[in-house]
């Protein structure tokens, strides 16, 4: 295969937002897979493999850029932003993206790097090796390396493979598993079923790594609901993950699944739906130790969150909170959430907060009858 021709440091187009403040490495590029219907990150891109030599001239470039910042904070014992732009202006053109991100890095404490873009694992395991290796020659202090993974991907590595790899530095994978369900899974052309996302979670544990999976609540519409939140508790209790990371489905106009709704093919679900779903998927998660993470605006309910199986009465609790409100206060609670000024619903404790949210609503003619097309729109901001 011709050998790619270095071009300059890459960085891909997302990360989770539990990396929001580590540097991004970038070692493969767009999704190998790229036929899941609910999503348009990397539709109409092509997947390719950066070769290991300029995977590390990416890594090189972002040191040598760290140990000038470090240098430069050293000389004057403080952060003087006027001369680190003039390092920046110094910069070609084709360089400043690396400087901007060893800066980044290094006034974020410079504690976490995150490999890019949606399925590092699919290199060889010793071509990872050798890029790990040398991310942890570079950058020694490092508290933490993670990566995106498919389940599809992790099932087919040698379990000493894995080993190799956690041993070499890789501490975290998030993993979408989306659904447990057989029919949602297909659905969605998640490229994956349940067995598979169980037998890749519950190897890379067995590797030694950190497990983060991904759950999106409404993914199986209204027609499957409630087998979506059942089957993905049930797959959850058998991999017993570090982290369940929760990401409600929102429908980006690009997306596969967007045309299909329009078609009429697909019925999404409401908040309210959603929020019944939610419960009841926390209510079926039986006898793990994961963490519950609501860590997206896309999410209802911030505050879902926490330890199991301590928290998990105090989870279900706050989203019983949203469902015993009035029709009409759970509107309001919608629109505060999604225009950022709700976290949780007792946030509807606060005068100014709830004045302001009444005025959205009149502003902009959300009622109880057009709430969920309104809340569709403010949803696909942020994705």
């Amino acid at each position: 295969m011709k050998q790619d021709q270095y071009s300059g440091f890459e960085q891909g187009p997302i990360r989770p937002p539990s990396e929001s403040q580590s540097l991004l490495i970038r070692l493969t590029r767009n999704c190998p897979w790229n036929r899941c219907t609910f999503c348009a990150v990397y539709k109409g891109r092509k997947f390719s493999l950066r070769s290991v030599e300029n995977i590390i001239q990416d890594i090189d470039l972002v040191s040598g850029h760290v140990t000038a910042i470090v240098k430069e904070v050293e000389k004057t014992g403080r952060v003087d932003m006027p001369r680190i732009k003039r390092m920046f202006d110094r910069l070609e053109s084709n360089d400043r993206t690396a400087f901007s991100a060893a800066w980044n890095w290094y006034a974020s404490g410079m504690e976490s790097i995150f490999l890019q873009d949606a399925n590092s694992l699919i290199m060889k395991p010793d071509d990872l090796v050798t890029v790990l290796t040398h991310i942890k020659t570079c950058f020694p202090t490092v508290q933490r390396i993670t990566s995106y993974a498919r389940s599809h991907t992790l099932a087919r590595i040698k379990p000493h493979d894995l080993e190799q790899i956690a041993r070499a530095g890789l501490g975290r994978i998030h993993i979408g598993l989306e659904s447990g369900s057989d029919k949602v899974l297909a659905m969605v052309k998640k490229g994956a079923d349940k067995a598979t996302h169980i037998k890749a979670g519950l190897r890379v544990r067995n590797a030694g790594m950190e497990l983060s999976e991904y759950v999106m609540p409404g993914l199986g519409g209204a027609a499957l609901s409630e087998e979506h939140a059942r089957e993905s508790a049930d797959a959850l209790n058998q991999i017993n993950p570090d982290f369940i990371r929760l990401r409600t489905l929102a429908l980006p106009s690009k997306s596969p699944l967007a045309e299909i709704h329009s078609q009429g093919g697909f019925e999404r679900c409401t908040d309210l739906m959603i929020a019944r779903e939610l419960r009841l998927f926390l209510d079926c998660l039986e006898g793990i130790t994961s963490t519950v993470k609501s860590d997206h605006i896309l999410n209802l309910i911030e505050t879902v969150e926490g330890r199991l199986p301590r928290d998990k009465a105090a989870m279900i609790a706050a989203v019983d909170s949203f469902l015993n409100m009035d029709a009409q206060d759970r509107v309001l609670y919608q629109v505060g959430r999604r225009t950022g000024m709700f976290r949780e619903p007792k946030d509807m404790q606060d005068p100014s907060l709830l004045s302001r949210v009444r005025q959205t609503c009149e502003l902009h003619g959300i009622t109880q009858e057009n709430v969920d097309e309104m809340i569709d729109g403010m949803m696909k901001r942020f994705v």
